[in-house]
């Protein structure tokens, strides 16, 4: 198993980032919160977990160690596979998932594009006694990883949505929506907290498909 890669970041790409590895290009598949903390050319760790099926290798990489953890813990409910394990954790940090599955909280699990009412029920029972209780941490560091990027946050917000496989257009009605919440945060602590805005966003797009 690889368990991280370590290396300069040779390419970028809405859900896939290049690592150069010992001279070797690793292809890693990241959320979009992941690849908004990467920049091209300078050094990164991520935590990886190698999905091998009989047609393809494919390594997905993590911010940390918890959120690769938590990408094989959500595997091991029926019907969730590497990328709705990996869509999960692009719209929660790893503690904001612990805490849906904790309390029951149905909405949480279906602003994932893919999951409906049903699939939500289904995952809670199934993963209620799996993630355990949350740490305190993660959401908080995956906000202040993003939010130090230079890119605006509404460009960051925009690939990211785009990125979980919603249209650019859609994309760009959600960033307006949530405008005003990004506009008090920066006002209030001079920067815009992405993954929450993020989570705002995607709930703005479920009511209106």
């Amino acid at each position: 198993m690889i368990a991280f890669v370590t290396g300069p970041v040779a390419a970028l790409a809405p859900t896939t980032a290049v690592i150069e590895v010992g001279g070797v290009g690793m292809a890693v598949q990241c959320t979009p919160t992941t690849i908004a903390g990467l920049r091209l050319g300078e050094q990164a760790r991520l935590a990886t977990s190698l999905v091998v099926r009989e047609d393809s290798l494919t390594l997905y990489g993590f911010a940390d160690d918890d959120e690769r953890q938590v990408f094989e813990l959500l595997q091991t409910a029926s019907g969730v596979g590497p990328r709705l394990a990996q869509a999960m954790l692009g719209v929660h940090s790893p503690d904001a998932l612990r805490t849906a599955v904790s309390t029951g909280d149905e909405k949480a699990l279906m602003a994932v594009p893919g999951i409906g009412k049903k699939g939500a029920q289904k995952l809670l029972l199934e993963l209620k006694d799996k993630l355990g209780a949350p740490l305190g941490t993660s959401g908080l560091v995956g906000a202040q990883r993003v939010a130090a990027g230079p890119a605006p946050w509404s460009e960051q917000l925009a690939a990211a949505l785009i990125g979980l496989g919603y249209a650019s257009r859609e994309a760009e009605e959600a960033v307006a929506a949530v405008a005003p919440q990004a506009e008090a945060a920066i006002a209030e602590s001079g920067s815009a907290p992405v993954p929450q805005l993020l989570r705002a966003a995607l709930q703005t797009l479920s009511r209106t498909r």
